[in-house]
């Protein structure tokens, strides 16, 4: 394409579609419960999702998957054994003001084909308008000292690494995801 003077002219910008939209089927009734009020040692996690200017997305689905509190995962090739306690699997599409919650237990070590030990963490799922394709990040907790020989977050500049670590609140944890800025949650390619 050019210009009336044959210089070349740009295109007009488009965003790539089809557009996000939160289907019927994702979200299901005991979406973010992934453990009951009534387990021992279960707290709400809560956060917001936000973009690059720092504006909440009201239309984001959060997944989350992980282990019980012995480090087992609800799953038949678990190597140890599947988990009997939890679920471990939560969807929560964010509300109006991009806020999503999900009620849960801390999870326990998880072992590495290596031989190591990953700290306790929860796997998170992020999708939202805008986006071609999830991201993926991890919930640490703030007072655990496996996080200092985690073989996964030792992967990350330490001046990062708080991006990927809950904050203590009044009966759970806080964990804010932010899809781009300056303080961008560290996604990691899966």
């Amino acid at each position: 394409m050019t210009t009336e003077h044959g210089e070349p002219a740009t295109t007009p910008s488009q965003t790539v579609g089809p557009f996000f939209a939160l289907p019927d089927g994702l979200p299901w009734p005991d979406g973010p419960e992934i453990v009951g009020p009534e387990t021992d040692g279960a707290f709400l996690l809560r956060g917001r999702l936000l973009d690059g200017a720092g504006e909440t997305i009201p239309d984001g689905l959060i997944e989350m998957w992980q282990a019980d509190e012995h480090g087992r995962f609800d799953h038949p090739d678990d190597p140890r054994g599947p988990s009997a306690s939890i679920r471990g699997f939560g969807r929560c599409p964010t509300d109006s003001d991009g806020q999503f919650w999900f009620r849960t237990v801390r999870p326990g070590a998880l072992p590495t084909p290596e031989g190591e030990w990953e700290a306790p963490h929860i796997d998170v799922t992020v999708l939202a308008r805008g986006m071609l394709d999830r991201v993926v990040t991890r919930i640490y907790f703030p007072d655990e000292e496996a996080n200092a020989t985690d073989p996964v977050l030792s992967t990350v500049d330490q001046q990062r690494r708080d991006t990927l670590i809950a904050v203590a609140e009044d009966g759970g944890f806080r964990f804010d995801i932010r899809l781009q800025g300056a303080d961008e949650t560290v996604f990691f390619a899966v």
